[in-house]
Order: structure tokens, then sequence, then C-alpha cells
């Protein structure tokens, strides 16, 4: 699976209320979230992301609550994938569970904002086509990748048993 688009750079420790403020978390719906996604941290995110846009983060991305909203505001507001050099364990688990791919990198602190970039979740691969040079992470597993494919956990859940 390739997924493309402009890297969006953020710092270490980015936390969840950074992500979404808690005063949006009254919705789940995803483009509804979306529209609100980073407005803490980086006001004018919102109007400068793309669909197809990565995040590209520092370490411990995603810490603070357990909630799924700030997965879904990522995912919400047209970001196919985040790149950071760790994740918070429970932004892990909620970024899986509803579809968003996420890559661990030491290299993620190479890349600038604004960077476009390409990425083989199937190689573990990240090129960046801004600065030709190429960082490899660990290769998304298939069924992960068939995860996001479906739009996550619970759909792909229910694509197996119906295919049983």
């Amino acid at each position: 699976m390739i997924i493309k688009g402009k890297a969006h750079k953020f710092a270490d420790d980015i936390n969840t209320d950074d992500i979404i403020a808690a005063k949006y978390l009254v919705s789940t719906d995803a483009k509804e979230l979306g529209k609100f996604c980073m407005e803490s941290i980086s006001p004018d995110f919102i109007k400068n992301v793309e669909p197809g846009d990565i995040i590209v983060a520092g370490k411990n991305f995603g810490c603070g609550s357990s909630r799924e909203h700030a997965p879904l505001a990522i995912k919400g507001c047209g970001v196919s994938a985040v790149i950071a050099k760790s994740f918070a364990a429970i932004f892990f688990r909620n970024a899986i569970n509803i579809g968003l791919p996420f890559l661990e990198s030491g290299d993620a602190e190479k890349i600038q904002d604004g960077d476009l970039l390409e990425i083989d979740l199937s190689i573990g691969s990240i090129k960046n086509i801004t600065k030709n040079e190429v960082y490899n992470t660990q290769a998304f597993p298939k069924f992960l990748e068939e995860i996001v494919k479906r739009g996550g956990l619970l759909n792909w859940v229910k694509a197996r048993k119906r295919s049983r």
C-alpha cells in the first residue's frame, strides 16, 4: 500500500488534547472532529492540510488520555498516515482500531515541514521525494494493511465473518 502526501511537522510529546481539544469530544464523527484537529498547537493546520497529507512528529506521539477521538480527528481532516519517533501505546492501539497507518522511524527528525513523502507500508520505506532520501522502518504486517484498507478493525472483522 502506497501513501503519498506533504509532511506536517510537530514536536515531541504531542498529546491527545493537542490533537483534539476536550471541548470537541461531544462528537465521534471523524469529519466533524477533523475540523478542529491540532487547533490548540497549530491554528492554521486545518487550513493547510490536504487529503493524503502526513503528520510527522518526534517521540511519544499521542500521549495523554485513551480517547479514540485523537486518531479519528487526524483521519477526519484527511491525514493519511502518521510518522513519529515513537507512539504512546494507547494511541498505537486506537490508530489500528480506526485504520490509521502509523510508522515509527528514528529518521522522523530528518523530515521537514512541507517535504513531499511517499510511504510504502508493505516494505516499510519512507521516501522523502523533496530531499531524494529513503528512510527504512518496519513493514506493516499484511493483516494491518488489510485493517487500513477496510477502514478499521471493526470493518475488517465484519468482512472476515462474511467471507466464512
